[in-house]
């Protein structure tokens, strides 16, 4: 291009920051510039290579090594130990062992064998498995090769015309190659296209991407920026040419909800969807609805192209074959209001179910029509990509981040889709292509490698009183079992803070615009008050929006009023700890078991209790009784929420340390009250270890109840430890004898 200014890509290149790296290092760094458009390259799709000059740890010689991402691995957060190291010379070897196969062809067994190896190759012991794209990079006879998914190549990739367009755009630069599955037989194809077309500077893929190469990395980042620009320019003129937004995909034929009403419609959506493809397994959602998505789904054109399927087979490997396009008529949309809201949602409803069940037929058809004899067994038949005219797009994933990056995936299938129509026609890849990558046994390989999964994976569970003390600690110790974590407090900084806290532990991804959450990941941080009906309901529809719905609420919330000089408690006092105490809870659970019974999935609800539910004493009139209420809600609610939920509760002895409901004013106060000494210049800490002493010399086992103690017990009751357990309290109070059962 005579014009080096980019439009359409970021050109991220610091000189003087490369400078500074040695070769690996440059190459991490190239890798990593390229992985942060995701304009280049998706999720995890793509890698990069360099050969480079290494000493052999065993000759001491000097070899070529190439580095290469490895398997797994993406790009924009890839470290040096994400690369596979592997002698040049030895891959280049294996063409004359495969050459010597007799059933050699890229679906033969000897394909897939020589995967296994590439692990002889490896270079100084690296324990990073190869990519099947390891034979792309290293049969092209350059230094440094970059290989990604740009939306704007894989437009003209996926178009009948793939090889007049390129052509067209690139001249003689770029060589079109028919679809052919990544492997080594398409590592020997680069490189013959090589050796007669010396002068190309990449290949386009057809239906998969682009791969370009230089001797120079510095050269190599920028022809992959230059490449991918020169065809999204082209596209977005043809795109211009034929009416831009207005007559994408064919034009609009329905109109899109406004925002609110959008919010409205999902928050009572998702908990009843999620039931219906949660049915092997739990998922996770995540929801876009952004200007982008809504053309997209609100087209003529739509219909067709959502049932063609995606292209790129790093894209259908989330999005499976296909999505699930909802056929709405378009006076549904149209004439949505208020008053439409009821017979709106029960349409959207009646649907989904027959496109739900439709789909799992037509995959059931395609697996059997498409299986080979060593295919892995049917997956789930549920879409995880769900399409509603009118509303946006739902994407569906095993957690949070999946969900995500399947959502990522098919917005990239979308702008695939509307560059290709634009310049010709989108197709898609031939079913048994795609049947072949989707059950690709290296594939399910590598399903099979991947850990189990936690304990209490895909599930969401609403910790209310997350902000400090017992439900701080219950957060962290149902995240560490791999639940995605909801944090909420009547103090939305409290509850904003834990989730920080869990998301720097875990990790976060970047947030789907549209979810009205931003930065959702694994935890997130809501404010509620549990005495208030609306704020309840509004936070759980906030649940909706975030994850699709919930599994399990554990409320630690909690209010402790002293009486007063004379030893009275105030009215205004009673009455609120007998609302946050009891009414909260039972408000939380009405609100809930609606959102649970739409889903239809089994969940938990545990409340919190205390010891002194069943040991009265001078000084807590209010709080003892409003936890004996407690005790006996959760023998009525586990009666009402049955057989669906089970609802236990955790009754804890006092727990000082780390406690919010013991600030140093009630450290001293109990401790004049137990006539145990202190001095006032005595820092808050030593005085709670003192009265925190004086509680667990009171119990059996002589030590101080810790909120760990008390998550502990939460734990227990949201899994499926205690699965027949429900209408129970169960106590954690170090051993108090006098809250013997009686």
């Amino acid at each position: 291009m005579s014009d080096k200014t980019f439009h359409h890509v970021s050109n991220r290149w610091d000189e003087a920051e490369v400078a500074k790296l040695d070769p690996l290092a440059r190459l991490v760094y190239r890798s990593n510039k390229l992985g942060e458009d995701q304009r280049i390259t998706n999720t995890g799709g793509g890698n990069t290579s360099s050969k480079l000059v290494e000493i052999d740890p065993l000759t001491g010689k000097k070899v070529e090594i190439m580095w290469v991402k490895g398997s797994g691995g993406d790009l924009r957060t890839s470290k040096k130990e994400n690369f596979s190291s592997l002698y040049q010379e030895k891959l280049l070897a294996l063409q004359e062992i495969y050459a010597a196969r007799p059933e050699r062809g890229v679906k033969s067994a000897a394909e897939d064998e020589m995967v296994a190896m590439y692990g002889h190759c490896t270079y100084n012991l690296n324990p990073r498995a190869p990519s099947i794209d390891t034979p792309l990079h290293s049969f092209i006879p350059y230094k440094h090769v970059d290989h990604t998914h740009p939306n704007a190549a894989i437009a003209v990739a996926a178009t009948a015309r793939s090889a007049e367009l390129t052509r067209e755009i690139y001249g003689d630069e770029l060589v079109h190659t028919p679809w052919l599955r990544p492997g080594f037989e398409l590592g020997l194809v680069m490189q013959e296209i090589c050796r007669r077309h010396p002068r190309a500077r990449g290949i386009m893929m057809g239906q998969h991407g682009l791969i370009n190469w230089s001797n120079e990395d510095r050269e190599c980042y920028f022809l992959t920026l230059e490449l991918i620009e020169r065809a999204a320019r082209y596209i977005e003129k043809k795109y211009a040419e034929r009416g831009g937004d207005r007559a994408a995909f064919g034009g609009a034929v329905h109109a899109s909800l406004p925002e609110a009403a959008r919010r409205q419609v999902l928050a009572r959506l998702l908990p009843w969807l999620r039931g219906q493809v949660s049915r092997e397994r739990r998922f996770i959602a995540t929801v876009q609805d952004d200007d982008s998505i809504l053309l997209f789904v609100n087209s003529k054109e739509a219909p067709r192209l959502a049932e063609l399927g995606t292209s790129c087979p790093d894209h259908f490997l989330r999005t499976k074959i296909k999505p699930l396009y909802v056929p709405l008529d378009t006076e549904m949309t149209a004439a949505f209001s208020e008053k439409s809201f009821d017979r709106f949602m029960a349409n959207v409803k009646e649907r989904l179910a027959q496109g739900l069940k439709q789909y799992r037929a037509d995959y059931d058809q395609y697996y059997h029509r498409c299986r080979r004899p060593d295919s892995p067994a049917m997956r789930d038949p549920n879409p995880t990509i769900i399409l509603i005219p009118g509303i946006g797009m739902i994407g569906w994933g095993k957690d949070k981040s999946e969900s995500r990056v399947t959502t990522e995936f098919y917005n990239c299938a979308v702008e695939v889709m509307r560059g290709a129509e634009a310049i010709d026609r989108y197709i898609a890849l031939p079913q048994q292509e795609a049947f072949d990558i989707e059950y690709w046994p290296l594939e399910e390989a590598k399903l099979r490698r991947m850990p189990p999964e936690k304990e209490l994976a895909r599930q969401v569970i609403v910790i209310i009183g997350a902000g400090s003390g017992i439900g701080r600690e219950v957060a962290h110790r149902l995240a560490r079992e791999g639940a995605h974590i909801v944090c909420v407090d009547v103090k939305l900084e409290s509850a904003q803070n834990t989730a920080r806290e869990l998301t720097d532990k875990l990790g976060v991804g970047v947030g789907i615009a549209g979810t009205g959450i931003s930065g959702c990941g694994p935890a997130i941080g809501l404010a509620c008050d549990i005495t208030s009906r609306p704020s309840v309901r509004a936070m759980l529809e906030q649940v909706a929006l975030a994850y699709g719905g919930f599994d399990s609420i554990v409320i630690t919330a909690g209010i402790f009023f002293a009486p007063d000089t004379t030893g009275h408690i105030p009215d205004d006092k009673w009455d609120l700890t007998f609302r946050v105490n009891v009414t909260g809870s039972y408000i939380v659970a009405d609100e809930a078991a609606a959102m649970w019974r739409e889903q239809g999935l089994p969940g938990n609800l545990v409340l919190t209790t205390s010891a002194n539910a069943v040991v009265p004493k001078k000084g807590s009139l209010a709080y003892d009784t409003s936890k004996a209420a407690a005790n006996h809600l959760v023998r009525e609610l586990a009666i009402e929420l049955a057989p669906l939920v089970r609802v236990n509760g955790v009754a804890p002895a006092t727990v000082v340390q780390g406690s919010a409901m013991f600030p140093r004013e009630r450290v001293i106060s109990s401790l004049v009250k137990y006539d145990i000494a202190y001095s006032e210049d005595e820092s808050t800490d030593t005085l709670t270890q003192k009265l925190a002493k004086f509680y667990a010399d009171r119990t059996l086992t002589r030590s101080p109840i810790t909120p760990a103690d008390q998550a502990e017990a939460f734990f227990l009751l949201v899994s499926s430890r205690l699965s027949k357990t429900t209408g129970q309290v169960l106590t954690v109070d170090g051993g108090l004898h006098e809250a013997f059962l009686r």
